[in-house]
């Protein structure tokens, strides 16, 4: 399989994890793509989704899927999204797609999170692909500042504006041997929404796709 056929194997494998007659939680990027295309085949069975971005919003409704605000929702059985980076302890890199803060707050409704990745985004330590951070605009430059004197390196990823309204900064060079810690610490910057870490609240289940077959991990 290559790198797409591994991708479609792992949203597709993630049907199993969907209740009949639930509201779905549903990320973003190019493997949850998949998993939408999956949930149209189910769509009599299941009530709908809540969707984490504005693309994935489209793309379900394009498929006749109903979409629910979080606000109006009591429970999530499951959240199904992607990582750009997962260790071995479930703790995960997001945000590449710049849509991390809503991804974050339906993976804390979540009973289950289930993330579905092609084998090239598990790794032993996370850090090379750069931490998002969600930023509010007019506190961009102080918050720079702080996270270099947290370690890192930051870039402000130009012409991207998030479904929130704010802008991205993408820190390189972190030395993450307590992801966990270092996620507090950049949340407690003023200014800062959130960060791409979810380590404190990270996967229940992995969905490993790989040429050979979808391996399944549990924390």
């Amino acid at each position: 399989m290559n790198q797409n056929e591994m991708k479609k194997a792992a949203g597709w494998a993630a049907l199993e994890y969907v209740e009949p007659n639930t509201i779905v939680g549903v990320g973003t990027g190019s493997t949850v793509n998949h998993f939408i295309d999956a949930l149209g085949s189910i769509k009599g069975e299941i009530e709908g989704a809540v969707s984490s971005s504005e693309e994935s919003t489209r793309r379900l409704k394009e498929l006749g899927i109903p979409v629910f605000d979080l606000n109006t929702v009591d429970q999530l059985s499951v959240y199904v999204d992607g990582a750009d980076e997962i260790n071995h302890n479930m703790q995960m890199v997001k945000g590449g797609g710049a849509a991390l803060t809503r991804e974050k707050i339906i993976a804390a409704v979540a009973d289950k999170f289930v993330c579905i990745a092609d084998e090239s985004k598990l790794v032993k330590l996370l850090g090379d692909f750069p931490l998002p951070v969600e930023v509010i605009p007019m506190a961009r430059s102080y918050v720079a500042r702080q996270l270099v004197k947290l370690g890192g390196d930051p870039v402000y990823r130009e012409g991207v504006i998030t479904d929130n309204g704010n802008i991205i900064l993408d820190v390189y060079n972190f030395n993450v041997e307590n992801a966990c810690e270092l996620e507090r610490q950049i949340n407690a910057v003023v200014g800062v929404v959130t960060n791409g870490y979810f380590a404190e609240r990270g996967a229940d289940t992995l969905l490993l796709a790989t040429p050979e077959g979808v391996k399944t991990s549990h924390r």
